[in-house]
């Protein structure tokens, strides 16, 4: 899956010595608890930033690192500059704009938590590999099932981009170039070959894989020992930090 890891960075750090199970718990309490922060609570998501950055600083991984796949999120941005205007409300008047007090507030609300959200799977993400994850999901008896279709779909899913790459450069080398409606026929006669070619590759891996002696489990492995009380102490600090600052933050306001 090495291939397709391009988001770990290997290190040696505390936080790369976790066990992906603890990291994994820790990500999804903490995203609840960012969920669950009052959006007029502005101090706290300063404090979930701070914890996140403070972690990328023990992971060493860079803030340029960090901020270049943070445009994942794009979407989300434009979406949060667009509710001020698109929310009714009570007006505000910010310089020669005329914008919604609510539409800023959902803004800030959706920009806010996108981003969090978004640093805190890089942060998961830089720190344990493809493997690590799929492995900590089994140790948490993540149904096997969806594992395999996981497991599969990252480990093909560069040959299919490649595959509709060469296809793509074919049809320009052929004086194709299908950006108008009247070429959409050549594209999903395209799209309905790769279909097509990875139909029968799945078919060719299964039955490899059938003749090797496949049980219907795939060999994922943590390490030598599931992970200690002090490995799930420590991943669990930060979102109990987090989940004490949206408690307070719900009670006080």
């Amino acid at each position: 899956m090495n291939a397709v890891d391009g988001l770990h960075r290997p290190g040696d750090s505390p936080l790369h010595r976790l066990r992906p199970q603890v990291k994994i718990v820790g990500l999804v309490a903490f995203t609840c608890a960012i969920a669950a922060t009052p959006r007029e609570a502005v101090w706290a998501f300063g404090i979930h930033a701070g914890v996140l950055v403070a972690l990328f600083a023990v992971a060493r991984i860079p803030a340029s690192w960090v901020l270049t796949r943070s445009l994942v999120e794009s979407p989300f941005l434009v979406l949060a500059l667009a509710f001020p205007f698109m929310v009714d409300g009570p007006a505000v008047h910010l310089g020669f704009l005329t914008v919604s007090e609510p539409g800023l507030w959902a803004g800030w609300n959706l920009l806010a938590k996108a981003t969090l959200g978004v640093w805190a799977a890089l942060l998961l993400a830089a720190t344990t590999p493809v493997a690590g994850v799929l492995a900590g999901l089994s140790r948490l008896k993540c149904p096997e099932i969806l594992l395999q279709i996981t497991a599969f779909a990252i480990r093909y899913a560069h040959l299919t981009v490649a595959e509709v790459t060469q296809m793509r450069l074919a049809r320009l080398a052929r004086c194709d170039d299908p950006r108008f409606l009247w070429q959409a026929g050549a594209l999903a006669r395209s799209l309905g070959t790769v279909f097509i070619r990875s139909f029968e590759r799945g078919e060719r891996v299964w039955q490899a894989m059938s003749a090797r002696g496949y049980t219907g489990r795939l060999p994922l492995e943590v390490g030598p020992a599931p992970a200690s009380a002090v490995q799930w102490s420590a991943a669990m600090a930060v979102p109990a930090i987090a989940v004490a600052v949206a408690a307070w933050t719900a009670v006080t306001l």
